[in-house]
């Protein structure tokens, strides 16, 4: 008698090409469940899932929130995979409670992600979007309203120095007077950064750059007061979770010069209003939190997660 394969439910599709990940784990003997249109929202009393896939020993998830009601939907879950780096969607403690594991992709992204932050302190620095603006209003350079200041005068100051940070400090150095790190963590030096203390960091860096997960520890961690603290006529940078900054403090920085741009990847509500101010505002770069794309990276994104449930559960599967 024949034992049922067992079950990996992908709990919903966005951006990313679910094939792969199917793919992969049927060679490794799975069933794969796709929730196409999400999980069911249980406030509403007794759900449907798709056949099977409340058998599932593992789930695939996104950036929709993952705790105790949607691990309730899943008695026999062991493992639940990210298909992101950060771990912020899910209830660790939930997750802990119910003996299942969460395996997030760490280093997936981590050279394209630093490569973007490079290259929005460039643009910045540079002032590429005033020169863009100004060659397609018809004008030339003696329309320029601003000069540029010499990168190799200015402080780098990073908030974060894990994966991200280091890889950023390592391409950076060679670029900056000076580079500036701060951690909450235990961390070591390296690629020639200076460890400092937050304080310090912010009162003497020109560039300002976040690269920390949003938890309840960092979560509007840059609002009006730590704005404040910066260096007037600061640069900040955010390449990693929008919910680390107070949009309107930053608004209201850059209306005041305190800041002189905000460049990020990523906003405290994804995706903006169409009428957000930051989209249009002439001191702010932003782009689509699109940090961690590469083709390379793509890939990672949707097969290492499967891998991942391969390695750790591969046993379950039936010969």
């Amino acid at each position: 008698m024949s034992t049922a394969a067992p079950v990996v439910v992908i709990t919903e599709v966005g951006d990313l090409d679910p094939q792969p990940a199917i793919r992969i784990l049927e060679d490794g003997g799975f069933e794969v469940v796709v929730c196409t249109d999400g999980l069911p929202d249980r406030s509403h009393g007794s759900v449907c899932l798709p056949a099977r896939a409340a058998d599932a020993v593992a789930a695939i998830i996104g950036f929709s929130p993952f705790g105790a009601d949607q691990l309730a939907l899943f008695p026999n879950l062991r493992l639940v995979c990210t298909t992101s780096t950060g771990l912020d969607m899910v209830d660790e403690d939930a997750a802990r409670a119910r003996g299942v594991d969460v395996v997030g992709l760490g280093g997936v992204a981590t050279r394209e992600v630093a490569t973007h932050a490079l290259a929005l302190v460039l643009a910045a620095v540079r002032e590429l979007p005033v020169g863009v603006g100004i060659v397609r209003g018809g004008g030339w350079a003696v329309d320029l309203p601003v000069v540029p200041r010499p990168i190799e005068t200015l402080t780098l100051g990073l908030v974060g120095f894990g994966r991200i940070g280091c890889e950023l400090a390592r391409i950076a150095r060679p670029l900056f007077d000076r580079v500036l790190a701060f951690d909450p963590a235990p961390v070591k030096a390296e690629h020639g950064a200076q460890l400092v203390d937050l304080d310090t960091l912010l009162t003497q860096s020109d560039v300002v750059s976040l690269h920390l997960p949003a938890d309840d520890t960092t979560r509007g961690m840059f609002s009006g007061a730590r704005l404040a603290s910066l260096r007037r006529g600061a640069l900040l940078v955010n390449v990693s979770r929008g919910e680390l900054v107070d949009d309107d403090a930053v608004l209201a920085a850059l209306d005041a010069g305190a800041l002189s741009g905000y460049a990020a990847d990523v906003l405290d509500a994804e995706p903006p209003a169409a009428d957000h101010p930051l989209r249009r505002h002439p001191h702010a770069l932003i782009t689509p939190h699109m940090a961690y794309l590469s083709a390379a990276s793509l890939a990672r994104y949707e097969q290492n997660p499967a891998l991942a449930i391969v390695d750790r559960l591969g046993h379950l599967a039936v010969e």
